[in-house]
């Protein structure tokens, strides 16, 4: 009995681990457009939605420490302390609220594809505000007052449609891959 709960426990940490280095690669990896962007949100989608809420959430908490000590798992193979203090971020410390709603309506309304869309969106609102918030506070601290609407279109509507396009992309590959992930 024991060796099963042991064997239980090695799994999710396992994968875990390989959720939290999927969200290190997908940071590294930038798509150049006009406003480069990272796949660092999908990594977290998929994290939550093939892990569960659960596992997802711890893996995304680790991801978060890890960069947090110094890893350079952030995008441009950034890490420290000083990265999650600076402007941007409370986005990075948003990914945990993504993970938290994700795991909150798995558990209340179950994992169908139709809430687990739904919930990718709402924590990808709530990454929004936190880290819009988070924004505006240290910008205000080091340059000077920023208003909501400057804050968001620097931060936020530049990245709504991409960010879309990945919740879109992590939910068609959950539901495919669900399956095997045990």
């Amino acid at each position: 009995m024991e060796a099963a709960a042991t064997k239980f426990r090695t799994r999710d940490i396992a994968y875990i681990a390989v959720f939290v280095a999927l969200m290190a690669i997908c940071s590294w990896i930038s798509i150049p457009t006009a406003i480069p962007f990272t796949l660092q949100t999908m990594a977290i989608f998929l994290a939550a939605g093939l892990l569960g809420g659960r596992r997802g959430t711890l893996a995304v908490l680790a991801y978060i420490l890890l960069g947090a000590v110094g890893a350079p798992v952030f995008a441009g193979f950034s890490g420290g302390l000083g990265v999650l203090l600076r402007s941007t971020g409370g986005y990075i410390i948003g990914f945990l609220f993504t993970a938290l709603i994700m795991w909150s309506m798995e558990r209340f309304l179950g994992s169908s594809p139709w809430v687990l869309g739904v919930s990718m969106v709402l924590g990808l609102l709530a990454c929004y505000a936190f880290g819009t918030v988070w924004f505006m506070y240290i910008y205000m601290r080091d340059t000077g007052a920023v208003s909501l609407a400057a804050a968001l279109g620097w931060c936020v509507i530049p990245f709504i449609f991409p960010d879309l396009v990945k919740a879109a992309l992590a939910l068609f590959l959950t539901t495919r891959l669900r399956r095997y992930v045990k």
